[in-house]
């Protein structure tokens, strides 16, 4: 599978449920959310931004896209759990399985990053993110065109501890006419 074929695969809007383990609070929590993933052109103005703020030329960016996501937590209810980030795949050159994805805001911190992607033979979807305080381990794969599965870690920083574990069974609920 490609960078783009996954990109593709993946727009639309998903019915997501997380079962989240923080470990350091020994505590599981139920997120359940609305996620829309659309496809943007590299002359938009975010593409073209996050590009420039990050010193990549935009020729290398290849199927930008935007997600949104709107959820609720069974941990704490008050807590607004939607936002919105702009993700640019910057394909490696040598090797078309791996490269860069943009954020200009991050999973596990709420700032702009560079995640490491790589697309196993299988089609499995890894993605890892290292920031100031943690890193992210993320796996994605599909079992079918509108049912995929997402793992995610949260390491601390030095890599030894896993502060959070998560599992999310994502459902299309509307594919995106492209």
């Amino acid at each position: 599978m490609t960078i783009s074929k996954f990109v593709q695969q993946s727009l639309g809007n998903w019915r997501s449920l997380r079962s989240v383990h923080h470990l350091a609070f020994s505590h599981l929590e139920e997120v359940r959310s609305e996620i829309e993933i659309i496809s943007l052109t590299v002359d938009d103005p975010l593409v073209i931004s996050l590009c420039q703020e990050n010193n990549i030329d935009i020729a290398l960016a290849t199927n930008p896209f935007k997600m949104s996501w709107e959820g609720e937590s069974d941990w704490d209810e008050k807590e607004e759990l939607k936002g919105t980030t702009v993700l640019v795949p910057i394909p490696d050159a040598n090797n078309s399985n791996k490269g860069q994805l943009l954020r200009d805001r991050g999973y596990a911190e709420t700032m702009a990053a560079i995640a490491l992607y790589e697309i196993q033979e299988d089609g499995t979807f890894i993605l890892t993110t290292n920031y100031d305080r943690a890193s992210a381990e993320e796996k994605i794969w599909f079992v079918n065109p509108n049912l995929r599965f997402r793992v995610s870690m949260i390491k601390t920083a030095d890599g030894k501890g896993v502060v959070t574990a998560s599992f999310s069974s994502e459902i299309r609920s509307k594919a995106v006419d492209n």
